[in-house]
């Protein structure tokens, strides 16, 4: 499953490298704080035009019972308000992979062929659960980018409604929202 993810990043790198360079970047942190989504993510955005790009973010995220690590591709038509306040939205998806932490402990009764059994607990590492993470929906938010003012910094608040198509660790509707920091060059 890793090297999945590996691939698909790789690739993703390659489509961005066939734009032009010219174009705006930026990257950084985008900090979400939900327990739908990736979590915390390392973020990278790639200008195709004035008004279009796009968000690449590698996310890590554990909580008590679970490890997850998924990447995001969302499109963004982006709009100027006014001076370097901006506001996005756009399409996307998000591919992941989630690992259960831990054993769960349980009663079991063993009969080793004599009729006779007897219980004893123990950990058993049937109750582990591992899997894909398959998510589509989009993205708006609003950002400041002070490059106006001289300095390589973008600002953002953002919210993330995906809708879990393949997880048995999540489903259905969800959101994820966050504050974005980069560094734009």
């Amino acid at each position: 499953m890793m090297k999945g993810l590996i691939f698909a990043i790789l690739i993703v790198f390659l489509l961005l490298g066939s734009f032009s360079f010219g174009q705006d970047r930026a990257i950084g942190l985008r900090l979400g704080a939900s327990n739908f989504g990736n979590g915390a993510e390392i973020s990278y955005q790639h200008g195709i035009s004035d008004k279009n790009r796009v968000e690449l973010d590698l996310g890590l995220r554990a909580n008590n019972h679970y490890n997850v690590v998924g990447i995001s591709v969302i499109y963004h038509w982006r709009w100027n308000i006014d001076g370097g306040l901006y506001w996005f939205l756009g399409p996307g998806g998000q591919l992941g992979f989630y690992s259960q932490l831990g054993f769960y402990s349980h009663r079991d009764n063993h009969n080793h062929g004599n009729g006779v059994g007897h219980g004893h607990d123990h950990d058993d590492e049937d109750f582990r659960e591992n899997g894909v993470i398959l998510n589509v929906g989009g993205q708006i938010g609003i950002e400041y980018d002070f490059n106006e003012h001289g300095i390589p910094l973008q600002l953002s608040l953002d919210a993330r409604p995906m809708w879990g198509l393949f997880s048995t660790y999540y489903g259905g509707l969800g959101y994820d929202g966050a504050l974005g920091i980069r560094y734009t060059f």
